[in-house]
């Protein structure tokens, strides 16, 4: 409670009063002083002044204090880990957003994939196995034959196996911009006052990509400018994916190595060491899916059949036609001989069994009423006069 003196102007003092109920009080110096007010005598709700209190009071506060700043510190000890990673993967985004070096960035992450597939089967010289997984990333075969394949080197297979996945991802762009050169061109010289962008739909063969890019940029490029977005659009879309399941995986970590301090051992050591395997396994994850989608991107094109196709497919449809005349013809007379039998009269033996047959009569529920009695409905009229007329 804050006070002032008798004067305006004066500087005043403040005090604060505690209950022993508090939690401050309660979980630091409760117990103490409550004996203490028994064996002096005070009753219940009494205010006590003493320096002794204070000073109680003041260590307790001490406590408190100290408690919180371990908390915050041991906080940010494990937000320093994520914001490590986060300034990576923030850094790596950025580029790709701006789109200066994403040239750059994509040569990295082919050499980062090409590095982890050499790795990973040069120890156990599994030439079927690495053929399969070229296949799978790259979409391309081996570039060794499989004496040289168990004769290189994990450097120099990764070297070798670099060189040529960009000789074929060059390869792929080049189709790319020469696919959407001739339509850009058409629609910038025809309708360029009228757009500014343009969508242009890249697959993979499993999703398709609406890559956005300026239009006078890519006429002015030749395309060039649209294989750069297709680049960046790929970029942004793995790292985003891969960054929020990698925060999910943090979070669950977090909370799972606390129980270390059960088994003597420091939870935040374990989860620096946990959190680097998850974030490089992140970063691989990221490279072997932007290189999937980028050395198998294209532009769908409709495929029109050549002359010499449309001159063999008119020619077998007129080597069917006179079978489909004679089946059309045939189909006509079945027809036309169903109908005959249908509008035929009835022959002896048919004819017997149809008189033969009663006539059915209906079932009647009710007494008939005559004509000349009363009509059942109470209007006190003969029925023929009334609901029997005209019948």
């Amino acid at each position: 409670m804050r006070g002032r003196a008798g004067r305006q102007g004066d500087p005043g003092s403040s005090v604060f009063f505690v209950s022993l109920e508090d939690d401050l009080m309660r979980l630091f110096a409760s117990e103490k002083i409550a004996g203490l007010m028994d064996r002096m005598g005070f009753k219940e709700g009494e205010v006590l002044e003493h320096s002794v209190l204070t000073k109680s009071v003041e260590r307790a506060q001490k406590k408190v204090e100290e408690n919180n700043f371990g908390i915050r510190k041991r906080l940010l000890e494990y937000d320093d880990v994520m914001n490590s990673q986060r300034n990576v993967v923030y850094t790596r985004r950025r580029h790709a957003l701006m789109g200066e070096r994403i040239g750059l960035d994509v040569v990295n992450t082919l050499y980062d994939t090409a590095t982890a597939i050499a790795e990973q089967h040069a120890e156990t010289h599994d030439y079927e196995g690495f053929n399969l997984e070229l296949f799978r990333v790259f979409a391309m075969e081996s570039p060794l034959a499989e004496e040289d394949f168990n004769a290189s080197k994990p450097e120099d297979l990764t070297e070798k196996l670099f060189n040529e996945a960009l000789v074929q991802f060059k390869r792929r762009m080049e189709r790319m911009t020469q696919t959407a050169n001739p339509v850009i061109r058409q629609v910038y010289e025809n309708q360029g006052a009228m757009y500014e962008n343009i969508l242009v739909p890249v697959t993979d063969g499993k999703r398709m990509y609406n890559v956005s890019c300026n239009l006078k940029e890519a006429y002015d490029t030749e395309c060039k400018a649209i294989a750069k977005s297709f680049q960046k659009a790929v970029v942004l879309h793995t790292i985003d994916d891969a960054w929020r399941e990698h925060l999910r995986e943090m979070d669950e970590l977090r909370h799972s190595v606390q129980n270390a301090s059960y088994e003597n051992k420091d939870p935040l050591l374990i989860y620096k060491l946990e959190s680097y395997n998850l974030f490089k396994n992140m970063v691989e994850l990221m490279n072997r899916k932007s290189t999937v989608i980028l050395m198998r991107g294209q532009i769908p094109v409709r495929e029109v059949p050549s002359a010499e196709e449309q001159i063999a497919r008119r020619i077998a449809v007129q080597q069917a036609a006179p079978e489909r005349r004679q089946d059309f013809s045939r189909y006509r007379t079945e027809k036309a001989e169903y109908g005959r039998r249908s509008e035929a009269p009835a022959s002896g033996s048919e004819a017997a069994q149809q008189q033969e047959q009663p006539k059915l009569s209906p079932i009647r529920t009710e007494k008939k009423v005559g004509r000349n009695e009363l009509c059942p409905c109470g209007s006190g009229k003969k029925y023929k006069a009334c609901h029997g007329k005209g019948l």
